[in-house]
């Protein structure tokens, strides 16, 4: 006949219950670290994201305005380019008629301020948000590079997309 000790049959020890405390403290570090790592990836897929949509959106800007050329170049303008209420804003609800080139200064200026807005530009200079022009001819169109740098986590990041546009025919 076996007997058991009351030693054994009087549940968890200290020291058992402190085992048990420390593995899931260890378990929910673990867990803690993957959320916030999580967190951190998925602030980058957002910015990425936001960059994307903002170059996307200066090329449509530059096809509504084929005629402009090199007034979308970032280059062109020493202390950034000006807004000049081509196209009705927030802040001036009345827009004025412009040139293809003054729309064009407008427009740069009005995105690089939704730049600004969107992303944690890590440069202070005012083509962080930029637009590169390469004159077409009869043979070959117009090519824009439109650009976006940020910051993320201490690192510069940048997006490019080129955009071809032909030369419009003359009507």
């Amino acid at each position: 006949m076996r007997t058991v000790s009351a030693r054994s049959s009087t549940g968890f020890s200290m020291v058992e219950a402190l085992i048990a405390v420390l593995i899931v403290a260890i378990g929910l570090m673990g867990v803690a670290s993957l959320i916030i790592e999580s967190l951190k990836n998925g602030h980058g897929a957002l910015l990425r994201t936001q960059a994307v949509n903002l170059v996307s959106d200066m090329q449509e800007r530059i096809r509504a305005n084929p005629l402009a050329g090199d007034a979308y170049e970032c280059a062109q303008y020493s202390s950034g380019p000006a807004l000049l209420g081509c196209a009705p804003t927030e802040s001036m609800p009345a827009a004025v008629s412009c040139t293809s080139r003054e729309l064009a200064e407008d427009d740069l200026a009005e995105w690089q301020r939704a730049v600004r807005r969107a992303l944690p530009l890590g440069m202070k200079d005012s083509c962080a948000a930029d637009v590169r022009y390469a004159a077409g001819d009869a043979t070959r169109p117009a090519r824009y590079t439109v650009s976006v740098s940020w910051q993320q986590r201490n690192e510069p990041l940048t997006y490019e997309s080129e955009l071809l546009v032909a030369a419009p025919s003359p009507h």
